[in-house]
């Protein structure tokens, strides 16, 4: 066991957590990729099919986006 190097709790091996790792690599992307992740996703077509904690993300990236073009 080790302390992972992302969000310093245990991991159960001997690297840092999975979803740390993936969290970590989201937050560094490119704004571009951010932006376009409802498109991609198409949203409009069928957002029932998505899970609550994949809604809340989509809808924090939303709001974050729309901070940046108010600024």
């Amino acid at each position: 066991m080790k302390i992972c190097n992302i969000c310093h709790k245990i991991s159960a091996t001997d690297k840092d957590h999975t979803d740390c790792i993936q969290k970590r690599s989201i937050e560094t992307e490119d704004q571009d990729f951010k932006n376009g992740i409802a498109e991609k996703l198409n949203l409009s077509k069928n957002n029932q099919d998505l899970g609550v904690e994949v809604k809340a993300i989509l809808e924090h990236l939303t709001k974050e986006t729309n901070q940046e073009d108010t600024s």
